[in-house]
Protein backbone atom coordinates (compact mmCIF):
# COMPACT_ATOMS: atom_id res chain seq x y z
CA UNK A 1 0.00 0.00 0.00
CA UNK A 2 1.37 3.41 -1.03
CA UNK A 3 1.85 6.17 1.62
CA UNK A 4 0.25 9.58 1.34
CA UNK A 5 3.59 11.06 0.65
CA UNK A 6 3.99 8.93 -2.38
CA UNK A 7 0.61 10.07 -3.81
CA UNK A 8 0.03 12.87 -6.19
CA UNK A 9 -2.14 15.80 -5.06
CA UNK A 10 -4.99 14.58 -7.22
CA UNK A 11 -4.89 11.13 -5.68
CA UNK A 12 -4.82 12.65 -2.15
CA UNK A 13 -7.95 14.72 -2.86
CA UNK A 14 -9.80 11.63 -4.05
CA UNK A 15 -8.83 9.75 -0.91
CA UNK A 16 -10.12 12.47 1.38
CA UNK A 17 -13.37 12.74 -0.60
CA UNK A 18 -14.01 9.03 -0.24
CA UNK A 19 -13.26 9.15 3.45
CA UNK A 20 -15.49 12.13 4.12
CA UNK A 21 -18.44 11.00 1.91
CA UNK A 22 -20.34 9.14 4.67
CA UNK A 23 -20.03 12.07 7.07
CA UNK A 24 -21.17 14.58 4.45
CA UNK A 25 -24.21 12.42 3.55
CA UNK A 26 -25.21 12.10 7.22
CA UNK A 27 -24.92 15.81 7.79
CA UNK A 28 -27.02 16.58 4.74
CA UNK A 29 -29.82 14.27 5.92
CA UNK A 30 -29.84 15.93 9.39
CA UNK A 31 -30.03 19.37 7.83
CA UNK A 32 -32.94 18.38 5.58
CA UNK A 33 -34.86 16.98 8.51
CA UNK A 34 -34.34 19.96 10.78
CA UNK A 35 -34.59 22.70 8.18
CA UNK A 36 -36.90 21.64 5.26
CA UNK A 37 -36.44 23.86 2.23
CA UNK A 38 -39.22 26.34 1.39
CA UNK A 39 -40.48 25.42 -2.07
CA UNK A 40 -42.62 27.79 -4.14
CA UNK A 41 -44.89 26.64 -6.93
CA UNK A 42 -45.21 28.58 -10.08
CA UNK A 43 -48.99 28.99 -10.05
CA UNK A 44 -49.00 30.97 -13.22
CA UNK A 45 -48.04 27.94 -15.37
CA UNK A 46 -51.28 25.96 -14.60
CA UNK A 47 -54.76 27.35 -14.09
CA UNK A 48 -57.41 24.64 -13.41
CA UNK A 49 -60.82 24.96 -15.17
CA UNK A 50 -62.72 24.37 -11.93
CA UNK A 51 -61.87 24.22 -8.33
CA UNK A 52 -60.63 20.81 -7.10
CA UNK A 53 -63.40 20.75 -4.51
CA UNK A 54 -65.99 21.32 -7.19
CA UNK A 55 -64.48 18.53 -9.32
CA UNK A 56 -64.57 16.16 -6.37
CA UNK A 57 -68.22 17.04 -5.75
CA UNK A 58 -69.09 16.48 -9.40
CA UNK A 59 -67.34 13.09 -9.40
CA UNK A 60 -69.11 12.15 -6.17
CA UNK A 61 -72.47 13.10 -7.63
CA UNK A 62 -71.69 11.04 -10.74
CA UNK A 63 -70.78 8.04 -8.65
CA UNK A 64 -73.96 8.43 -6.60
CA UNK A 65 -76.01 8.63 -9.81
CA UNK A 66 -74.25 5.57 -11.26
CA UNK A 67 -74.88 3.67 -8.05
CA UNK A 68 -78.54 4.65 -8.20
CA UNK A 69 -78.71 3.59 -11.86
CA UNK A 70 -77.17 0.22 -10.99
CA UNK A 71 -79.69 -0.26 -8.19
CA UNK A 72 -82.54 0.61 -10.55
CA UNK A 73 -81.15 -1.73 -13.23
CA UNK A 74 -80.87 -4.60 -10.75
CA UNK A 75 -84.41 -3.95 -9.56
CA UNK A 76 -85.64 -3.86 -13.17
CA UNK A 77 -83.85 -7.15 -13.95
CA UNK A 78 -85.39 -8.75 -10.86
CA UNK A 79 -88.85 -7.51 -11.84
CA UNK A 80 -88.29 -8.72 -15.42
CA UNK A 81 -87.23 -12.13 -14.11
CA UNK A 82 -90.31 -12.33 -11.92
CA UNK A 83 -92.50 -11.26 -14.84
CA UNK A 84 -90.83 -13.88 -17.08
CA UNK A 85 -91.49 -16.59 -14.50
CA UNK A 86 -95.09 -15.47 -14.13
CA UNK A 87 -95.54 -15.34 -17.92
CA UNK A 88 -93.94 -18.77 -18.36
CA UNK A 89 -96.19 -20.23 -15.67
CA UNK A 90 -99.23 -18.63 -17.27
CA UNK A 91 -98.27 -19.93 -20.72
CA UNK A 92 -97.71 -23.42 -19.33
CA UNK A 93 -101.13 -23.29 -17.74
CA UNK A 94 -102.69 -22.10 -21.00
CA UNK A 95 -100.84 -24.83 -22.92
CA UNK A 96 -101.98 -27.51 -20.47
CA UNK A 97 -105.57 -26.32 -20.79
CA UNK A 98 -105.25 -26.25 -24.58
CA UNK A 99 -103.97 -29.83 -24.60
CA UNK A 100 -106.86 -30.91 -22.40
CA UNK A 101 -109.39 -29.02 -24.50
CA UNK A 102 -107.89 -30.39 -27.72
CA UNK A 103 -108.31 -33.88 -26.34
CA UNK A 104 -111.89 -33.32 -25.23
CA UNK A 105 -113.51 -33.99 -28.64
CA UNK A 106 -111.47 -37.20 -28.95
CA UNK A 107 -112.42 -38.27 -25.42
CA UNK A 108 -116.07 -37.43 -25.99
CA UNK A 109 -116.10 -39.37 -29.27
CA UNK A 110 -114.34 -42.32 -27.66
CA UNK A 111 -116.81 -42.40 -24.77
CA UNK A 112 -119.71 -42.27 -27.22
CA UNK A 113 -118.54 -45.22 -29.31
CA UNK A 114 -117.48 -47.18 -26.23
CA UNK A 115 -120.87 -46.70 -24.58
CA UNK A 116 -122.46 -48.54 -27.50
CA UNK A 117 -120.22 -51.52 -26.87
CA UNK A 118 -120.93 -51.69 -23.15
CA UNK A 119 -118.43 -52.30 -20.39
CA UNK A 120 -115.10 -53.90 -21.34
CA UNK A 121 -114.44 -57.31 -19.82
CA UNK A 122 -110.71 -57.16 -20.45
CA UNK A 123 -108.21 -54.41 -21.20
CA UNK A 124 -104.65 -54.09 -22.43
CA UNK A 125 -102.99 -50.69 -22.07
CA UNK A 126 -99.41 -49.90 -23.11
CA UNK A 127 -97.65 -46.93 -24.67
CA UNK A 128 -98.02 -48.67 -28.05
CA UNK A 129 -101.55 -50.01 -28.03
CA UNK A 130 -104.90 -49.93 -26.26
CA UNK A 131 -107.19 -52.97 -26.47
CA UNK A 132 -110.65 -53.35 -24.95
CA UNK A 133 -112.61 -56.58 -25.19
CA UNK A 134 -116.42 -56.58 -25.09
CA UNK A 135 -119.13 -59.21 -25.24
CA UNK A 136 -121.60 -58.97 -28.11
CA UNK A 137 -124.99 -60.60 -27.55
CA UNK A 138 -127.90 -58.99 -29.37
CA UNK A 139 -130.02 -62.11 -28.76
CA UNK A 140 -129.74 -63.58 -32.25
CA UNK A 141 -126.06 -64.47 -32.11
CA UNK A 142 -123.18 -64.19 -29.69
CA UNK A 143 -119.67 -63.02 -30.09
CA UNK A 144 -116.98 -60.59 -29.01
CA UNK A 145 -115.80 -57.17 -30.08
CA UNK A 146 -112.28 -55.89 -29.65
CA UNK A 147 -111.69 -52.14 -29.92
CA UNK A 148 -108.09 -51.30 -30.70
CA UNK A 149 -106.21 -48.02 -30.70
CA UNK A 150 -102.82 -48.20 -32.38
CA UNK A 151 -100.65 -45.62 -30.65
CA UNK A 152 -97.75 -47.01 -32.67
CA UNK A 153 -98.47 -48.08 -36.28
CA UNK A 154 -96.03 -50.95 -35.80
CA UNK A 155 -98.18 -52.41 -33.02
CA UNK A 156 -100.15 -54.30 -35.69
CA UNK A 157 -98.68 -56.67 -38.27
CA UNK A 158 -99.81 -59.31 -40.72
CA UNK A 159 -97.90 -62.58 -40.87
CA UNK A 160 -97.86 -65.56 -43.19
CA UNK A 161 -98.27 -68.90 -41.41
CA UNK A 162 -94.75 -69.62 -40.28
CA UNK A 163 -93.38 -66.93 -42.55
CA UNK A 164 -93.64 -68.84 -45.82
CA UNK A 165 -96.36 -68.83 -48.50
CA UNK A 166 -98.31 -72.06 -48.61
CA UNK A 167 -97.75 -72.80 -44.93
CA UNK A 168 -100.55 -72.51 -42.39
CA UNK A 169 -100.63 -72.33 -38.59
CA UNK A 170 -103.34 -71.52 -36.06
CA UNK A 171 -103.70 -67.95 -34.85
CA UNK A 172 -102.59 -69.08 -31.39
CA UNK A 173 -99.42 -70.54 -32.87
CA UNK A 174 -98.78 -67.30 -34.76
CA UNK A 175 -99.40 -65.22 -31.61
CA UNK A 176 -96.99 -67.34 -29.60
CA UNK A 177 -94.36 -67.52 -32.34
CA UNK A 178 -94.24 -63.75 -32.93
CA UNK A 179 -94.82 -62.72 -29.29
CA UNK A 180 -98.10 -60.90 -29.91
CA UNK A 181 -100.69 -60.04 -27.27
CA UNK A 182 -103.66 -60.60 -29.57
CA UNK A 183 -104.51 -61.95 -32.98
CA UNK A 184 -107.27 -62.78 -35.47
CA UNK A 185 -107.41 -64.73 -38.69
CA UNK A 186 -107.07 -62.61 -41.81
CA UNK A 187 -107.74 -63.27 -45.50
CA UNK A 188 -109.19 -66.23 -47.33
CA UNK A 189 -107.20 -69.09 -48.77
CA UNK A 190 -107.18 -71.88 -51.32
CA UNK A 191 -105.81 -75.37 -50.83
CA UNK A 192 -103.60 -76.85 -53.50
CA UNK A 193 -100.14 -78.05 -54.43
CA UNK A 194 -99.66 -79.53 -50.99
CA UNK A 195 -100.25 -76.24 -49.18
CA UNK A 196 -102.74 -73.61 -48.04
CA UNK A 197 -102.22 -70.44 -50.05
CA UNK A 198 -103.47 -66.87 -49.43
CA UNK A 199 -106.36 -65.89 -51.67
CA UNK A 200 -105.74 -63.32 -54.42
CA UNK A 201 -103.79 -60.11 -53.65
CA UNK A 202 -101.71 -60.38 -50.49
CA UNK A 203 -99.21 -57.67 -49.52
CA UNK A 204 -96.56 -58.06 -46.83
CA UNK A 205 -93.02 -56.91 -46.10
CA UNK A 206 -93.12 -54.28 -48.83
CA UNK A 207 -94.20 -56.57 -51.66
CA UNK A 208 -96.92 -58.69 -53.22
CA UNK A 209 -96.71 -62.35 -52.18
CA UNK A 210 -97.91 -63.75 -55.51
CA UNK A 211 -98.21 -60.53 -57.47
CA UNK A 212 -101.12 -58.12 -57.80
CA UNK A 213 -104.45 -59.52 -58.98
CA UNK A 214 -107.29 -57.22 -60.03
CA UNK A 215 -110.37 -57.57 -57.83
CA UNK A 216 -112.84 -60.15 -59.14
CA UNK A 217 -115.92 -62.04 -57.92
CA UNK A 218 -116.60 -59.40 -55.25
CA UNK A 219 -113.21 -59.98 -53.57
CA UNK A 220 -111.77 -57.00 -51.74
CA UNK A 221 -108.37 -56.18 -50.30
CA UNK A 222 -108.07 -55.00 -46.67
CA UNK A 223 -105.07 -54.00 -44.62
CA UNK A 224 -103.17 -51.07 -43.13
CA UNK A 225 -101.15 -48.31 -44.74
CA UNK A 226 -97.78 -47.11 -43.49
CA UNK A 227 -99.47 -44.67 -41.08
CA UNK A 228 -101.47 -47.42 -39.38
CA UNK A 229 -104.81 -46.55 -41.01
CA UNK A 230 -107.23 -49.15 -42.32
CA UNK A 231 -107.40 -49.26 -46.12
CA UNK A 232 -109.30 -51.51 -48.47
CA UNK A 233 -111.70 -52.04 -51.31
CA UNK A 234 -111.65 -53.21 -54.89
CA UNK A 235 -108.70 -52.30 -57.11
CA UNK A 236 -108.56 -52.64 -60.87
CA UNK A 237 -104.81 -52.20 -61.10
CA UNK A 238 -101.70 -52.24 -58.97
CA UNK A 239 -101.21 -48.47 -59.22
CA UNK A 240 -104.53 -47.82 -57.48
CA UNK A 241 -103.48 -49.87 -54.48
CA UNK A 242 -99.91 -48.59 -54.46
CA UNK A 243 -101.19 -45.02 -54.14
CA UNK A 244 -102.62 -45.97 -50.72
CA UNK A 245 -99.10 -46.85 -49.58
CA UNK A 246 -100.00 -50.28 -48.16
CA UNK A 247 -98.04 -51.77 -45.31
CA UNK A 248 -99.78 -55.14 -45.40
CA UNK A 249 -103.10 -56.64 -46.34
CA UNK A 250 -105.07 -59.71 -47.44
CA UNK A 251 -108.17 -60.48 -49.50
CA UNK A 252 -111.67 -61.79 -48.84
CA UNK A 253 -115.31 -60.91 -49.48
CA UNK A 254 -117.41 -58.78 -49.14
CA UNK A 255 -117.07 -55.12 -48.15
CA UNK A 256 -119.73 -54.43 -45.49
CA UNK A 257 -119.45 -50.67 -44.82
CA UNK A 258 -117.95 -47.76 -46.72
CA UNK A 259 -117.82 -44.21 -45.36
CA UNK A 260 -120.43 -45.07 -42.74
CA UNK A 261 -122.89 -46.55 -45.22
CA UNK A 262 -123.90 -50.15 -45.80
CA UNK A 263 -122.74 -51.63 -49.10
CA UNK A 264 -124.77 -54.14 -51.18
CA UNK A 265 -124.06 -57.73 -50.19
CA UNK A 266 -123.67 -60.15 -53.11
CA UNK A 267 -126.64 -62.52 -53.34
CA UNK A 268 -124.44 -65.58 -52.95
CA UNK A 269 -123.13 -64.33 -49.61
CA UNK A 270 -126.65 -63.75 -48.32
CA UNK A 271 -127.47 -67.43 -48.56
CA UNK A 272 -124.25 -69.44 -48.73
CA UNK A 273 -124.07 -69.69 -45.84
CA UNK A 274 -126.89 -67.67 -44.36
CA UNK A 275 -125.41 -67.81 -40.87
CA UNK A 276 -121.86 -68.53 -39.89
CA UNK A 277 -119.09 -67.73 -37.49
CA UNK A 278 -117.67 -64.43 -38.78
CA UNK A 279 -114.56 -62.32 -38.42
CA UNK A 280 -114.88 -58.64 -39.35
CA UNK A 281 -112.41 -55.78 -39.17
CA UNK A 282 -113.59 -52.16 -39.21
CA UNK A 283 -112.46 -48.66 -38.31
CA UNK A 284 -113.87 -45.53 -36.71
CA UNK A 285 -113.49 -41.94 -37.85
CA UNK A 286 -110.58 -41.48 -35.45
CA UNK A 287 -108.81 -44.54 -36.98
CA UNK A 288 -109.44 -46.81 -34.02
CA UNK A 289 -110.04 -50.38 -35.14
CA UNK A 290 -112.90 -52.69 -34.28
CA UNK A 291 -112.81 -56.46 -34.61
CA UNK A 292 -116.02 -58.51 -34.46
CA UNK A 293 -115.87 -62.30 -34.08
CA UNK A 294 -119.18 -64.13 -33.83
CA UNK A 295 -119.79 -67.66 -32.57
CA UNK A 296 -121.27 -70.57 -34.52
CA UNK A 297 -121.24 -74.29 -33.93
CA UNK A 298 -120.86 -75.36 -37.56
CA UNK A 299 -120.63 -74.12 -41.14
CA UNK A 300 -124.00 -75.43 -42.31
CA UNK A 301 -125.61 -72.00 -42.18
CA UNK A 302 -127.84 -72.50 -39.17
CA UNK A 303 -125.69 -70.89 -36.48
CA UNK A 304 -123.80 -67.64 -36.16
CA UNK A 305 -124.70 -64.28 -37.73
CA UNK A 306 -125.80 -63.18 -41.16
CA UNK A 307 -123.85 -60.45 -42.93
CA UNK A 308 -126.91 -58.18 -42.86
CA UNK A 309 -127.10 -58.57 -39.08
CA UNK A 310 -123.45 -57.63 -38.80
CA UNK A 311 -124.04 -54.62 -41.04
CA UNK A 312 -126.82 -53.46 -38.74
CA UNK A 313 -124.60 -53.95 -35.72
CA UNK A 314 -121.70 -52.10 -37.31
CA UNK A 315 -123.96 -49.24 -38.35
CA UNK A 316 -125.27 -48.99 -34.79
CA UNK A 317 -121.71 -48.98 -33.43
CA UNK A 318 -120.88 -46.07 -35.72
CA UNK A 319 -118.01 -47.52 -37.71
CA UNK A 320 -116.77 -45.95 -40.91
CA UNK A 321 -115.51 -48.86 -43.06
CA UNK A 322 -115.87 -52.59 -42.47
CA UNK A 323 -114.60 -55.69 -44.25
CA UNK A 324 -115.58 -59.32 -43.85
CA UNK A 325 -112.59 -61.62 -43.29
CA UNK A 326 -112.47 -65.39 -43.59
CA UNK A 327 -115.06 -66.99 -41.32
CA UNK A 328 -116.51 -70.38 -40.48
CA UNK A 329 -113.94 -72.66 -38.90
CA UNK A 330 -111.23 -70.09 -39.66
CA UNK A 331 -112.64 -67.47 -37.25
CA UNK A 332 -110.16 -66.99 -34.41
CA UNK A 333 -109.78 -64.46 -31.62
CA UNK A 334 -106.78 -64.68 -29.31
CA UNK A 335 -106.10 -62.32 -26.40
CA UNK A 336 -103.60 -62.57 -23.57
CA UNK A 337 -102.65 -66.14 -24.33
CA UNK A 338 -106.11 -67.68 -24.57
CA UNK A 339 -108.70 -68.45 -27.25
CA UNK A 340 -111.60 -66.05 -26.68
CA UNK A 341 -114.08 -67.47 -29.20
CA UNK A 342 -115.31 -71.03 -29.62
CA UNK A 343 -114.06 -72.30 -32.98
CA UNK A 344 -116.75 -74.16 -34.91
CA UNK A 345 -114.31 -76.96 -35.71
CA UNK A 346 -113.93 -77.60 -32.01
CA UNK A 347 -110.32 -76.46 -32.32
CA UNK A 348 -108.43 -73.68 -34.07
CA UNK A 349 -107.94 -74.13 -37.81
CA UNK A 350 -104.54 -73.53 -39.40
CA UNK A 351 -104.77 -70.61 -41.85
CA UNK A 352 -102.13 -68.86 -43.97
CA UNK A 353 -102.57 -65.23 -42.84
CA UNK A 354 -103.08 -63.57 -39.45
CA UNK A 355 -103.45 -60.01 -38.14
CA UNK A 356 -101.43 -59.70 -34.93
CA UNK A 357 -101.31 -56.99 -32.26
CA UNK A 358 -98.32 -56.18 -30.06
CA UNK A 359 -97.80 -54.49 -26.70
Amino acid sequence: MRSIAQMTPKQVNRLFMLALAPFIGTALCIWLLTSPPQLQLNTTSYVPDTDLTQQSGTISQGLDQASSTVDQTIATIEKTGQLYQQTTAAMNTIRAKAVVQAGLPEDIYNRRITSKLGRPIETVQTDRISIQLFKVNPGIYRGHAMKIKLKDPNAMKMVLGNGQPGKAVTTMQAVNYYGAVAGINAGGYADGNGGRHPLSTTFINGGYVTGFQPSFKDLAFVGLNQSGQLIGGKFKNKEQLDRLNPKFGATFVPVLMKNGNKTPIPLKWKTSPARAPRTVIANYKDDQLLVLVTEGYNEKGDSGATLEELQNKLEHLGVKDAYNLDGGGSSSLILNGRVVNRPSDGRLRPVPTHFLFFK
